[in-house]
């Protein structure tokens, strides 16, 4: 791809600079996705109408495609092996780190893609890069997803593999996390666990997640476009997921759940500049009333994702795995 000749990015008639204060990887990765005039490099995504299935699993097959090509070159050279079965029915790529390793602990892998998207290669790819950074086996749960198994399919299968690992593990073993959609399920898998009786992991790590499916914080307006990775709102997604519950249930928008009934210790990330910045903001607002040990992270300047390699991810990485080794300890 031509480098980019712009310093910032075109938001409606004026120029957002890209940030001197991050590194200069950061910058030139920022680059790379807008054209010599700082414009956003490809048109908007259009989705199909929700009553029309088939464009959406094409969709859906394409864009799973696409994910593990782009992202191929970022998340390469994994040392863990992986071995892709069935949990409790559900499609689960187990990931085994190369070098010794201490079998009582695992670590619950959800991956993101809108709720949607990632299935297959995404979730694999997951597992291996936890199971490498962590040094722990890693569970991806290849969940079931719309347009032909929306919501409670994912759901279903998240917490069907986290009560199969309740009978190989202790929780106090066990971590749970993922990223963006996955950040939805892994908090909503908690919720619905602890209300149905089962105990609580030992953490719970949400990586700029999607947490308010209703789209109501305020960085779904001050960073379209900004957002150079998650550019825009993603409502029909949501309301294809949904399939007609009420967007505000805690299952569908973990950000309104009751925490003060109990929810573990909590590890959320996100940029300044990503859509999704206000669910994390509003998330550690509500787990700090609730009384709830919660840490965040919010890195300069960066969008919905990280920055493809750039020093800062490394830092959300080892952020993330001292606080998974520090939880793991107790």
């Amino acid at each position: 791809m031509t480098e980019s000749t712009s310093e910032g990015v075109w938001v409606e008639g004026r120029t957002v600079p890209f940030p001197k204060s991050i590194s200069d990887q950061a910058r030139a990765n920022l680059a790379r996705l807008v054209d010599a005039e700082g414009r956003p490099i490809g048109p908007a995504r259009a989705y199909p109408p929700a009553s029309d299935i088939a464009a959406w699993a094409a969709l859906k097959e394409a864009s799973n495609t696409a994910i593990v090509e782009a992202l191929g070159p970022a998340w390469s050279g994994f040392k863990s092996s992986c071995e892709t079965t069935r949990i409790a029915g559900v499609v689960t790529h187990v990931a085994t780190p190369a070098g010794a390793f201490d079998p009582s602990r695992a670590y619950l892998d959800i991956h993101g893609g809108a709720l949607i998207f990632g299935g297959g290669g995404l979730s694999l790819m997951g597992a291996r890069r936890q199971a490498d950074l962590l040094g722990v086996q890693c569970y991806g749960v290849d969940y079931r997803t719309p347009p032909e198994d929306p919501y409670p399919a994912p759901l279903d299968d998240c917490v069907a593999v986290y009560r199969a690992l309740l009978e190989r593990y202790a929780p106090e073993k066990l971590i749970i996390g993922g990223g963006s959609a996955g950040g939805n399920l892994a908090a909503a898998t908690v919720l619905r666990a602890r209300d149905e009786g089962l105990p609580l992991p030992a953490a719970v790590v949400l990586l700029t997640p999607e947490l308010d499916l209703t789209e109501s914080g305020d960085t779904f307006e001050t960073n379209r476009t900004v957002d150079l990775v998650l550019r825009n709102p993603l409502m029909a997604i949501n309301l294809l997921y949904a399939a007609g519950h009420d967007l505000r249930h805690p299952y569908l928008s973990p950000l309104f759940g009751d925490f003060a009934k109990g929810f573990p210790p909590t590890f959320l990330q996100a940029g300044t500049r990503d859509l999704f910045l206000s669910n994390t903001v509003r998330m550690h607002r509500a787990l700090r009333k609730a009384g709830v040990p919660v840490e965040i992270h919010v890195f300069e300047g960066m969008p919905h994702g990280g920055f493809s390699g750039a020093p800062e991810d490394l830092e959300v990485a080892a952020e993330m795995a001292r606080f998974a080794a520090e939880h793991w300890k107790t």
